[in-house]
């Protein structure tokens, strides 16, 4: 007799972090009236149809129908890997396999190696380990953001027989510029997505000091008080400064911590400085050439004061003498129109004597008209 394919359940593989959810999902055309069934590794069954055959509370029905059986694990565990088993009893049974892959996550990594504070150019050697993976986790190193290059990381099979645990190690050699850096190893596996897995060791490195020296104000005048800061670097930081002037007896003692004082500069103060920071590291010696300038024609406060009151009043006096301008431009075109008034009558006048008559009669009359109005 000749079996229909579609009585043929189907499932597939899945893969899922130690830790996590999984959901087994059993499928079927023809279900020739039966039901389905998911059964473990052990072939314990797990689920025949929608009734619950194993006594785990991981384990829950996600959907039963005709066609389709579906179950979830949580918290999955090393332990849950294996093959599961869904079947269809048919004549003949048949049985779809779904492989379920654990992955296991890496520890958070492990640095040794590192004790105490290095030497400028020593040469170190860190360790880092990490356990729990599964397959083995990659190990890389970096100093900050820039990538250092470490051996090749090592495995070794956990005593479960299921995880690894890797290592790996990385040799350099420190400089001053490595004084606080953080030495970081980071375990890299699929299990984490792309999350970060690392360890930082921040690491000290002593060096010999350095020093520079600094001027308050930076361009020194004649008169002026003048400090001259050395400022020191160094790991270590510098605890002793000495100040001294070629060409005069040391040491210098007018200091204020690691500035040198002069209080009231003069010509005299110039010439070549140098100040030694020293601190159990070393010492380091920093020069100066100091050239005292005239003083400085900067006007006082109140010089400053006297040139502002100075300006509005010329302002105001500037303003006043355009409003007398103004003024008497005025009062001598309004005087031009009073006389022109005062001859009016005289201008169809055949001779003077004639014209004083009219001007005379003219404003005469213009009285009596004004009069008259009146």
């Amino acid at each position: 007799m000749l079996v229909s394919q579609d009585s043929q359940p189907w499932t597939s593989d899945e893969t899922v972090v130690a830790g996590s959810t999984v959901v087994l999902k059993c499928q079927v055309k023809n279900h020739e009236n039966s039901s389905l069934q998911w059964s473990n590794p052990a072939q314990q069954t797990l689920y025949f149809g929608e009734k619950r055959a194993l006594r785990d509370n991981r384990i829950q029905l996600v959907k039963s129908t005709p066609h389709e059986l579906s179950i979830s694990i949580s918290n999955v565990a090393l332990a849950d890997e294996g093959e599961y088993t869904c079947s269809i009893f048919t004549m003949p049974v048949r049985t779809a396999k779904a492989l379920i892959t654990v992955l296991g996550i890496p520890q958070k990594p492990i640095i040794t190696g590192y004790k105490s504070a290095l030497q400028e150019k020593e040469t170190t050697t860190l360790k880092c380990q990490s356990s729990g993976s599964k397959p083995a986790a990659h190990l890389t190193w970096r100093k900050g953001e820039k990538e250092l290059q470490g051996e090749q990381t090592r495995i070794q099979e956990d005593p479960n027989g299921k995880t690894f645990t890797v290592s790996s190690s990385v040799t350099f050699q420190v400089t001053r510029e490595d004084d606080g850096a953080d030495i970081v190893c980071s375990a890299n596996h699929e299990s984490l997505d792309g999350a970060d897995r690392s360890t930082s060791q921040r690491i000290e490195v002593l060096y010999t000091p350095t020093a520079k020296i600094r001027p308050d104000p930076p361009h020194p005048r004649e008169g002026q008080k003048l400090l001259l800061y050395c400022e020191g670097r160094g790991n270590p930081v510098p605890q002793q400064y000495l100040w001294e002037k070629e060409g005069s007896v040391p040491p210098l003692k007018i200091t204020q911590e690691s500035a040198l004082i002069f209080p009231f500069l003069n010509k005299s103060d110039s010439g070549t400085y140098g100040c030694t920071a020293t601190s159990n590291m070393g010492s380091y010696k920093a020069y100066y050439t100091l050239n005292v300038n005239d003083p400085s024609p900067v006007p006082s406060s109140s010089s400053t004061y006297h040139a502002i009151i100075g300006g509005i009043v010329a302002f105001i006096v500037f303003l006043l003498l355009i409003l007398f301008i103004f003024l008497g431009h005025y009062l001598i075109r309004h005087k031009g129109t009073y006389l022109t008034h005062e001859a009016k009558g005289s201008d169809d006048a055949p001779d003077a004597d004639t014209a004083i008559i009219n001007a005379e009669g003219g404003q005469s009359g213009g009285d009596d008209k004004k009069e008259y109005f009146i």
